[in-house]
């Protein structure tokens, strides 16, 4: 009876959540404190759930913008800067073949941010540059994937993302307070980035033992604490009303 439920258990954790071994000294030894086996199921577990988060977290600013048919409060340069730091972190990750549950969120992230850039850039009238920048975009992640690019490039990608995730959400912040307001930035996106950051610190340390990849969240977490911060502190601030001309 313990083997037939065993076999449906083992093949949904194994290897997905659980190496071999960790099953076994878990469900067969029954070492339900065997602490390094533990770590490695909390930090799966975690990476999944980032990853699966990731496929929303930036829904709701996407909705917010097209809600309001403005994406006013947001600064472009800081949305481009994140998205070459999402960018170096895929790249960087898939040559290194890391677990997909460390590094997943990027690619979903990537193609959140994408939209976001491609929609400031449409609200301010400038749609066939939009346009143009997708097309642009495409063929340089076609060639940073290709064997065309050294794998020196793509850990100097990497090792940029610290400075471009600084700062981008600095830009973020100096627009946050020129306004006086966060205007179209979501609060729901904003927390959600920073709550994957600081588990992603633990994530990228379990499952890669990377001290770039472990770095680079670090910085992302204090910057996105500094943007969760604002958005509390400019919580009843509203934007000015623009006036119509008559």
């Amino acid at each position: 009876m313990a083997a037939e439920v065993g076999g449906p258990l083992k093949r949904v954790l194994v290897p997905l959540l659980l190496p071999e071994k960790c099953y076994d000294q878990i469900f067969v030894q029954w070492d339900l404190l065997h602490v390094p086996c533990l770590k490695i199921l909390l930090s799966k577990g975690l990476g999944l759930g980032i990853v699966a988060g990731s496929l929303l977290v930036k829904l709701p600013q996407v909705f917010k913008i097209l809600g309001a048919k403005s994406a006013e409060g947001l600064s472009l340069q800081s949305v481009m800067l994140e998205l070459v730091a999402l960018t170096g972190t895929m790249v960087y990750s898939i040559t290194n073949n890391f677990p997909f549950s460390s590094w997943g969120e990027a690619l979903f992230l990537m193609l959140q941010t994408i939209t976001i850039a491609f929609l400031v850039l449409h609200y301010r009238g400038q749609t066939v540059k939009g346009v143009a920048f997708l097309v642009c975009y495409a063929l340089v992640l076609l060639v940073l994937l290709s064997p065309l690019t050294p794998q020196a490039v793509v850990t100097l990608l990497q090792a940029s993302n610290m400075p471009s995730v600084v700062v981008g959400r600095l830009l973020q912040a100096a627009t946050n307070y020129r306004n006086g307001h966060t205007g179209q930035l979501s609060a729901i996106t904003v927390f959600l980035l920073f709550g994957g950051s600081l588990a992603r610190i633990f994530t990228s340390i379990q499952e890669t033992g990377d001290p770039l990849m472990a770095g680079t969240f670090v910085v992302s977490s204090l910057c996105n604490g500094l943007i969760a911060a604002q958005v509390l502190f400019y919580w009843n601030a509203k934007a000015p009303h623009k006036k119509k001309k008559q």
